[in-house]
């Protein structure tokens, strides 16, 4: 009886542990750069909860235990039950997804599409780093191949998303005349509209490489196939500090595009 008493504890303190971190995980990139969303909403919840229930443990069980002795409420702890089990086979049947997507190489000469991302002022963000820095490395490997650089002007921004990543591809040593721009589009699905009605009015490669955050690789695939585009990954690969809240905000985004 002492020794079960012991591993239940070690499993309290172990859930309750996991829980401080993962509230760490998601909490700190809130307090530095990100702003508040579905994704770092859903992970403080879940690691709050996963805190109190190693608190409480005992208690829990206590609880459970008496809802197995109604029918109502026994069917009601299935019900809890059934739902995180597809809750966990959505979470890895999506990330699979994601990650097949993002290893999904394009060929040599392909127009390479980069999705705009936050710019502050005049500035690219860390994610547009990225998503220029994959792009960079493309064009460097194929020199015929050209670039469509997509996104508008949003709240906050002094120019467009366009303009700064043509600034930032440029100064690495980008030709001028390899980059074209997009400079209306408000949402991935208008970046790649848009960015194919620019490649169809140039008369560029019509096979694409998208240029975004190796979590966006799927869903903008997905957009891109339902805008009829051939079409590979080019990932920007995301910081690790921030990679958690923007994997789960994609969860919630990727299960929208499958229903709606």
């Amino acid at each position: 009886m002492e020794r079960n008493k012991k591993i239940w504890w070690i499993v309290r303190l172990v859930l309750m542990a996991a829980a401080v971190t993962g509230f760490a995980v998601f909490a700190v990139p809130l307090s530095i750069s990100v702003s508040v969303n579905i994704g770092n909403v859903t992970g403080i919840a879940v690691a709050a909860v996963l805190f109190f229930y190693g608190l409480f443990m005992p208690g829990v069980h206590r609880i459970l235990n008496l809802w197995k002795k109604h029918k109502i409420l026994r069917w009601l702890y299935r019900g809890i039950l059934c739902g995180i089990a597809l809750i966990a086979l959505l979470v890895v049947v999506e990330s699979g997804c994601m990650l097949y997507a993002a290893n999904q190489k394009p060929e040599p000469g392909a127009t390479v599409v980069v999705l705009g991302c936050r710019v502050y002022g005049e500035r690219a963000s860390l994610s547009m780093r990225e998503r220029l820095d994959a792009a960079y490395e493309y064009l460097m490997e194929h020199g015929d191949s050209v670039c469509v650089l997509s996104g508008g002007k949003g709240d906050g921004e002094n120019i467009t998303e366009a303009e700064c990543m043509y600034r930032y591809l440029v100064d690495k040593g980008i030709a001028p005349e390899r980059l074209y721009k997009e400079e209306t589009s408000t949402t991935t699905r208008e970046n790649l509209l848009f960015s194919k009605q620019l490649i169809e009015e140039q008369g560029l490669n019509p096979v694409i490489a998208i240029a975004t955050s190796d979590y966006h690789e799927y869903r903008a695939g997905l957009i891109a196939e339902s805008l009829g585009l051939e079409y590979a990954a080019v990932p920007g690969r995301t910081a690790l500090w921030l990679f958690p809240t923007y994997y789960v905000r994609e969860l919630y985004a990727i299960l929208y595009e499958w229903v709606f």
